[in-house]
């Protein structure tokens, strides 16, 4: 999974975003703790991890921590399964909502998270705001950022 993450950061360093490209993936005893939650979810083809999805419960919904899938991969709905299955994840743990934050402007994120049925929210919840603020410390806001919610219900 680090390495599906350092591999999904390169493409941000072309467009000037060497600090998502430069950000260390969580450390393995932070994944392992994530599976054995039953929060990590990874999709494989031919019997390798081609990219996975990592979530929290934020303020009583599923947020997407992390979703990585490999670059060379790209456009094969690998992301937006993860999403899917998120969404089922959810439903059957009774959470109403999705939440994401992601930057507002580069294409596979904001706009693609757009078309998977997410909407900008205005008013940020308590853990929402926290997550952003840490976001923030991490220099993460060298570009426009926002939250995302999608209703399940």
């Amino acid at each position: 999974m680090r390495a599906i993450e350092r591999a999904a950061g390169e493409p941000y360093r072309e467009i000037g975003l060497a600090v998502v490209a430069d950000d260390d993936p969580p450390p393995t005893a932070v994944l392992v703790a994530f599976a054995a939650a039953g929060r990590a979810f990874v999709d494989e083809r031919a019997g390798e991890p081609v990219g996975y999805l990592l979530t929290e419960i934020v303020d009583g919904c599923a947020h997407v921590e992390q979703v990585s899938v490999l670059p060379a991969l790209r456009g094969r709905r690998i992301g937006a399964g993860l999403v899917e299955h998120l969404a089922g994840w959810a439903r059957d743990h009774r959470l109403p909502a999705l939440t994401l934050t992601t930057y507002r402007d580069v294409p596979w994120n904001g706009p693609y998270y757009v078309r998977l049925g997410f909407r900008e929210l205005v008013e940020l919840t308590p853990g929402l705001r926290a997550i952003r603020a840490a976001e923030a410390c991490r220099g993460l806001d060298v570009w426009p950022r926002l939250a995302m919610r999608r209703d399940l219900t």
